[in-house]
This record gives structure tokens, C-alpha cells and sequence, in this order.
């Protein structure tokens, strides 16, 4: 009603001042107010009324096209009117039930688990969205998974079955389907089911969620001997946690958005992206020494911390002070510097996804920044960075 409301005070105006005129054989003589033909009140209000419910069924058929899969496999990107007309049409009991559980759960979890992620997931659009969010909510429910459980066994239990559960999803599709489904069902908590069964795996490979499942596993290694001796082994546990989670993230975006690159160059713009994953495990580790203290995790490398003098029983009894915080600047310092590395790739991808991508990217990055403010102080084990910041950050980038 707002723009309507506008356009009757300038056409008011415009019509007191004479600007232009309706002609006495057009009109009825009935005014809306003073000044304000009903002729003219009525045009705006229809016009406007066509408008907005266009734009309605415009993005409601949009939703459907990229929500179910199943009903509209692989749509292009700027589908033809008739499959528009066609989303739009198809009846409700078709809907795939499952799929908006699924989303819905995902958007949940994305929402309390990440603040800097969830605000960076409303600048995609379309089916990459969708993927996007499943995507990470299966990362999300994995981690969950090996992380809260009671024991070491039941955290490697987990891990066993995730494993299981990679192999029925990628086995023979005739054979495997049915099988994958029924496993999640018998072998998962209720809560979890739609994370496993609504992960995109037909646009991802293999590969990157099997070295997620060898980052979980260096994590359980806690239990018996630090894992993380020397920086090769930190890079390793940040590219299996981290940079998979980016290079599945690239897979998606190439797979959704026809490029006429050639399968090297995406290949090389995939790697960077398990880079950049990489800077940004970097800043979340910096960020968290505190929080991984209390669960018994030091994840800055035995040797860095020989060379300050101080021990791994040390940080997990007392994680701050200078020699703490001489470590965070360095790894922050190794964050940024692949950060710059990575950066340039991001303008390679396909241009629908460059602009979500770097909000995604500099939200994250902007923790990091938070944390080298000089005589910044980690409040509770983390660093906030104001919701105002946040909405600067992913502004200014996307308009960039």
C-alpha cells in the first residue's frame, strides 16, 4: 500500500498543478480526496495490486523449481515461462515432504550454530542455497555426532557409520538407494535423519567427505596423544575439517553454474577453495583456544608452543596470557596470508556466485580482524563482532 500511497499524493499533485488533465468524457466526477480523480486512484491501486502478485507467483514458482528436485531435476537458471507456469501448477501432495523437513531443520541449525555463515546463506539464491544449506547441516550434524558422544568408542561407533553410510550413498544407486535410506533410519537419531538424507551427494564427490571423516577422526586422537605435533599436521587437520567443507561448496557452485572453463581451471579454482577453508579453520581455531581447552583440545602446534616455552598441560590449565596470545597473532598471521593467496579465485567462479561467496568469506575473515585489534580481549571463550559489523561487512562486499 506504501508505493501505492506515493503515486496518489504525486498524482495529486500533479493533477492541482495541471501537469496533465482527465477529460471530462473519461471521468465519473468522483474524487478519492480532493484532487484525486477515482479514475486515476483506481488505475494505480490495480496496477500496483498486478505487480506485487506477479512478483508472488514469480517467486513461488522459483521456491518450488528449487526446492524439489525430484519434481524439477536440474533446472537452468533462468528457467523458460512454461516451466515456470508448470512449477507453479504442481499440486501440494506432490511436494517432497522430506525435502522441506529437511530445509527447514537446516536453516535451524544454521541459524544457532553460525552467525556469520547464516547471514552470508541469504545473499545465494536458487538451488545453490538449497544445497548449500544441506550441505552444511550435514557437516553440522556429523561433527555434532562425534563430538557429543558419551565415550571415545561412541564417538568412533559414529564415525563407523558415517563411514557406512558414505558407502551406501555412493554404491550402486539400484542397489544402494533403499539400502541408505533404511540404514540412516535403523542407525541415526531421529534428529539427524533429514541432514543425512537430504545431502546433495549427486552434485558432490566422494572424496572431500571421506577426509571430513579422517579430520573427525584426528579429533578423537585427543583421547590418547595430541594430534596436532607440527604445522603440517595443523594444515592437514584444517584441510580435512575445513577446506573439504569449501572445495564441496566450489563443487556445488560449478555443477549448478555452467562455466566455459576448462575441467583444469575449475579444478585449480576448487583447490583454492579448500585454501581459503583452510584461512578460515585457521581463524576459528585462534578464536577458540579457550573453548578446545576446556574439552581437553589444543590445537596450536607441540612445536609452536616449544618455542615460547610453554607446555600443551599448560594451555589446557591456563589457555591466555602473552605467550597465548603470541600464538593466536601467529596463526592469524598464516590465516590472512593464505586469505590473500586464495582471494583472487573467488572472482573466477561463475558470477552469480561470486558476491555470496566473498559475503561468506570476509564474514568470517572479519572474526579475525576482531581478534587482532590491538587490546582486544576474547570475551567468553570468543569473539563477537557486532551485528551492525556484520551487516557493514556483507554490504560493502557485495557491492564491491
Amino acid at each position: 500500500m506504501m508505493p501505492t500511497l506515493y503515486l496518489w499524493v504525486v498524482d495529486t499533485l500533479a493533477l492541482k498543478r495541471g501537469t496533465w488533465v482527465i477529460s471530462n468524457g473519461t471521468k465519473f466526477g468522483v474524487h478519492l480526496w480532493d484532487g484525486l480523480e477515482i479514475e486515476e486512484a483506481l488505475f494505480f491501486l490495480l496496477t500496483n495490486t498486478l505487480i506485487v502478485f506477479g512478483q508472488l507467483a514469480f517467486d513461488n514458482a522459483l521456491s518450488i523449481l528449487y526446492t524439489f528436485p525430484k519434481l524439477f531435476p536440474d533446472p537452468a537458471v533462468l528457467p523458460s515461462p512454461i516451466t515456470l507456469v508448470e512449477a507453479l501448477l504442481t499440486p501440494t501432495l506432490k511436494y517432497d515432504e522430506a525435502r522441506l523437513v529437511g530445509l527447514q531443520e537446516a536453516v535451524i541449525r544454521l541459524k544457532r550454530k553460525s552467525r556469520s555463515f547464516y547471514l552470508a546463506s541469504s545473499t545465494f539464491q536458487g538451488q545453490l542455497r538449497s544445497d548449500l544449506m544441506l550441505l552444511y547441516s550435514f557437516c553440522r550434524v556429523a561433527d555434532d555426532l562425534v563430538d557429543n558422544a558419551t565415550s571415545a568408542e561412541d564417538a568412533q561407533m559414529w564415525i563407523v557409520r558415517l563411514q557406512k553410510f558414505l558407502e551406501l550413498t555412493y554404491g550402486d544407486k539400484e542397489k544402494s538407494g533403499k539400502l541408505m535410506e533404511q540404514y540412516v533410519l535403523d542407525n541415526f537419531p531421529l534428529e539427524t535423519r533429514s541432514a543425512l538424507l537430504q545431502l546433495p551427494c549427486k552434485r558432490l564427490s566422494r572424496e572431500p567427505l571421506q577426509d571430513l571423516l579422517r579430520g573427525f577422526d584426528m579429533d578423537l586422537a585427543f583421547n590418547t596423544a595430541p594430534p596436532i605435533q607440527t604445522e603440517a599436521d595443523l594444515e592437514l587437520y584444517a584441510e580435512r575439517v575445513a577446506g573439504t567443507v569449501a572445495q564441496m561448496c566450489n563443487e556445488l557452485i560449478f555443477h549448478i553454474y555452467r562455466s566455459s572453463q576448462s575441467v583444469e581451471e575449475q579444478d585449480r579454482i576448487i583447490q583454492a577453495g579448500n585454501r581459503m577453508g583452510v584461512a578460515l579453520q585457521y581463524v576459528n581455531i585462534a578464536r577458540d583456544i579457550a573453548v578446545d581447552a576446556k574439552i581437553g583440545r589444543v590445537y596450536l602446534p607441540k612445536a609452536w608452543l616449544k618455542e615460547v616455552g610453554i607446555s600443551y598441560d599448560s594451555v589446557l590449565e591456563t589457555p591466555n596470557g602473552p605467550a597465548i596470545e603470541d600464538l593466536r597473532s601467529k596463526l592469524l598471521g598464516k590465516a590472512f596470508e593464505l586469505y590473500k593467496e586464495a582471494r583472487g579465485a573467488i572472482e573466477e567462479l561463475p558470477v552469480e556466485a561470486r558476491g555470496p561467496i566473498r559475503v561468506a568469506v570476509e564474514s568470517y575473515m572479519e572474526i579475525g580482524r576482531v581478534l587482532r585489534q590491538k587490546g582486544y580481549l576474547v570475551k567468553a571463550g570468543r569473539a563477537t563482532v557486532p551485528k551492525w559489523r556484520r551487516l557493514r561487512v556483507a554490504w560493502k562486499t557485495l557491492n564491491q
